[in-house]
């Protein structure tokens, strides 16, 4: 019986459901291993497609006591777990959107995502720790058998809605937005499971591959994850948080699940290549990797023929795309990666999608060479950025080549160049061009070419504001292990070899490893700090 009277009835969901798409396998395979994972005590634990989908149809039937109408938010923390995934997927099956949320979001951030989404239902696990969430919002946690409440969320008005429908909102991520204020990109079932559809098209995976995921929760490529690996029928290996700043026992958690998939941001790779890199090379030799995904940052080319030759053996994907559409292509990318090639082909979208160079002046870019902004067609596009219609229709806009046809497409403000193979290869985002002396600066440009240079592993520019007014050109760069620290004037004359003088950096700073944010990016902003103002 609901707390607050006889429960009103339980909506249905469309057949275009996450949760429909996603734990078909339990149809299908139910003793299939669907989640492999650290257990509590040590060792591993085996959560097959029958117990995950048992263990979402408990959560479900408990929110659904709550009372709570299609629509209702509900924030999740955790990191990413089996209960997490049923969590999730049962408020897939009941039409409320989840907000995933890591566990170390400060709680200022935390606070502004609540304020931004208004959920009705907050939910961390068991072992989470968060305190002082504000009222209305309803609290609870959630372990293997269902989430259970600690404070009921505000009484709600009687269910609205009987139908999940494809175009509900299916789950709301929160990005960093250029007001400071966490901008909400909103995805509904239809655009979620079209871009799966279109990944399964391309045949990357089998149901006996293990997928170890390593993207926090609240990251989009962490659900990226969740719906490659379940929905081809294969398992999902979430990687301890723990785990990962530990290039030894990362490795090692890979050799002990058996993991054939993993995706990683480059920046993940850099400290297993500079310490751990026979290891490395036995998980190689064994031959159970089969692929390596890759997202999120550029690899440097250095850095990605290094892994190469150490799992020589693996396709080797580079997944490229906006949150606003999780990902528009899955590459496969030469294994070696030819000798010249300087940048990484993003390829095609996935079936069913297309990407559209545009350039200035509204017209299409066809011609090799010439760059142009990413436009992408598809029905995986995200609804909307949450309550945020001026920034939305900023972003979706009219078919700059079919205006009549009434049609939006996603303006991604990403740059690219067709190649002379058809090929797109992605030249940074149009708003991390900058303004050098008057002159116009890619900063992917600058990094890639000092990347290449020898001895360096990495290489992150910036532009810095100087005493005297004049903005200057900063190099942040990983010298090799082992490697003699680079020499300034040698790398200015490097770049000055194939680069405008004006693009050749003011300053230099050797650091030993990149400061990653917690989506496991560079954190630019750490490293502008330490130079002195």
């Amino acid at each position: 019986m609901s707390p607050f009277g006889p429960r009103p009835p339980r909506a249905h969901a469309s057949v275009d459901n996450l949760r429909t798409h996603l734990l078909d396998g339990a149809r299908t395979a139910p003793h299939r291993p669907a989640v492999i994972q650290a257990a509590p005590g040590g060792g591993l634990e085996t959560v097959t497609y029958g117990e995950l989908a048992a263990r979402t149809d408990r959560c479900a039937d408990a929110l659904d006591d709550l009372g709570l109408d299609v629509g209702d938010r509900v924030v999740i923390e955790s990191d990413t777990s089996a209960d997490a995934v049923a969590t999730l997927l049962a408020c897939a099956t009941l039409g409320l959107p989840f907000v995933p949320v890591s566990p170390g979001l400060p709680d200022e951030r935390l606070r502004a995502v609540i304020d931004g989404a208004g959920p009705a239902l907050y939910l961390q696990a068991e072992d989470g720790r968060r305190t002082g969430i504000p009222e209305p919002v309803g609290t609870g946690r959630f372990g293997p058998h269902g989430p259970t409440l600690e404070r009921a969320p505000a009484p709600r008005g009687p269910r609205r809605r009987r139908t999940v429908t494809p175009v509900d909102t299916a789950y709301i991520i929160f990005t960093s937005g250029t007001t400071g204020r966490p901008k909400g990109v909103t995805m509904s079932h239809r655009g979620v499971v079209s871009f799966l559809r279109g990944v399964q098209a391309s045949g990357f995976l089998t149901p006996r591959d293990r997928v170890a995921s390593t993207a926090p929760l609240q990251f989009d490529f962490a659900l990226f994850d969740i719906g490659f690996a379940l929905g081809h029928g294969a398992a999902l290996v979430p990687v301890p948080r723990d785990r990962l700043s530990w290039p030894r026992r990362f490795l090692s958690f890979l050799r002990e699940t058996g993991a054939t998939q993993i995706d990683a941001v480059p920046s993940l790779w850099r400290p297993v290549l500079r310490h751990e890199p026979g290891m490395l090379a036995e998980l190689g030799e064994s031959g159970t990797v089969r692929g390596v995904l890759f997202s999120g940052e550029a690899f440097p080319p250095a850095e990605l023929r290094h892994l190469q030759k150490l799992l020589p053996g693996a396709d080797f994907i580079n997944l490229y795309g906006p949150t606003e559409v999780m990902a528009i292509s899955v590459t496969r990318l030469p294994n070696p990666l030819p000798a010249g090639a300087e940048r990484l082909s993003i390829g095609t979208a996935v079936p069913g999608a297309e990407m559209t160079l545009i350039g200035p002046d509204g017209r299409i870019v066809d011609e090799p060479g010439r760059i142009g902004e990413i436009h992408v067609r598809s029905t995986s596009l995200f609804s909307g950025y949450w309550n945020d219609p001026q920034t939305t229709a900023a972003a979706l806009v009219p078919d700059p080549l079919d205006r009549a046809s009434g049609r939006l497409v996603l303006k991604t403000g990403d740059l690219a160049s067709h190649g002379p193979d058809g090929d797109l290869y992605f030249h940074g985002r149009a708003d991390s061009q900058v303004q050098i002396r008057g002159n116009r600066v890619e900063l992917g440009e600058v990094e890639g070419r000092i990347a290449a240079f020898p001895g360096i592993t990495g290489a992150v520019a910036a532009v810095l504001p100087h005493q005297d007014g004049e903005p200057r050109l900063h190099v942040f760069v990983t010298p090799a292990p082992g490697s003699p620290a680079p020499d300034p004037k040698e790398i200015a004359a490097f770049v000055r070899a194939a680069l405008p003088a004006y693009m050749v950096p003011h300053h230099l700073h050797p650091v030993d490893a990149f400061p990653l944010t917690p989506n496991g990016k560079v954190d630019r902003a750490a490293l502008s700090a330490l130079v002195p103002s």
